[in-house]
């Protein structure tokens, strides 16, 4: 009896047209996926350069704080003295000398501090000439965190501002010695995270011995107060900021009446 043959399959004759049609469309679907999805990174680092990274700051303007959560780039040019401007002369001071400056604070009282020109000589003539000029008077202290310390000396109230100038900083990581630490009563510099040299007008009197080791180092501290830590206290206690920056309303900012050089 014959054998019936098995029926296997047939091997499928594939088109090389069809193969290479194929091979085209996942071509063009790998190019667009790739393409998108270098598309999503390039959106992603423009909005981050457009809008910047969640961040006291400011584009051309630089908020400048004590240990602010956040800072950006100041466009100010350091010089390492004060650039002479239209309204301030810029004074000589004796580092042997002792220089007393009394701030007076509309409603609160009086805040006495000494001046240590032999531990941070630009800023202390930074600080005396701009109070000569009557510079500081009418201005407010915009930034207060109680238990930590009051700002002021912003002729725009909100940490942008200061003088047509800036100066050099004179602290540790900038290279320069100064054995000033921030303990409860210092008068020091602000400035912003970024530029080291810009300290300009700002300047914050320190509250408590908690932020020493935050501080020291890094901030130019040219003085302390002699009289009138009552009335930081109480600057301190009064305040409402609106955020946890120590940002105040401006209405109800404490007003710098003077700040006055006595003998």
């Amino acid at each position: 009896m014959a054998q019936k043959k098995k029926r296997g399959s047939k091997p499928i004759k594939k088109d090389p047209e069809k193969i290479k049609k194929q091979e085209q469309k996942e071509k063009r679907t790998s190019i667009i996926m790739i393409s998108v999805f270098a598309a999503i990174i390039i959106a992603s680092i423009v909005l981050i350069f457009v809008f910047g990274v969640p961040s006291s700051g400011n584009g051309n303007t630089s908020t400048q704080t004590a240990e602010a959560p956040s800072q950006t780039v100041s466009e100010n040019v350091y010089s390492e003295e004060p650039s002479e401007i239209s309204d301030v002369s810029f004074v000589d001071i004796d580092e042997n000398k002792t220089y007393t400056a009394e701030i007076k604070v509309k409603d609160y009282g009086t805040i006495t501090v000494e001046l240590d020109p032999k531990s941070a000589p630009i800023t202390v003539k930074n600080f005396v000439s701009l109070v000569q000029s009557g510079f500081y008077d009418g201005l407010t202290f915009h930034r207060i965190m109680e238990g930590f310390m009051i700002q002021g000396g912003d002729p725009k109230g909100d940490g942008t501002g200061g003088a047509e100038h800036t100066i050099k900083g004179e602290f540790a990581q900038n290279g320069v010695n100064n054995p000033i630490s921030h303990k409860r009563g210092v008068i020091s510099m602000a400035r912003n995270s970024i530029s080291m040299d810009s300290a300009s007008s700002q300047f914050f009197i320190v509250q408590s011995d908690d932020h020493v080791l935050s501080l020291d180092e890094k901030y130019a501290g040219f003085g302390h107060v002699t009289s009138g830590m009552d009335v930081v206290d109480k600057i301190a206690a009064d305040a409402k900021p609106i955020d946890d920056n120590g940002t105040i309303e401006k209405d109800q900012q404490p007003v710098i009446e003077s700040i006055r050089m006595i003998e």
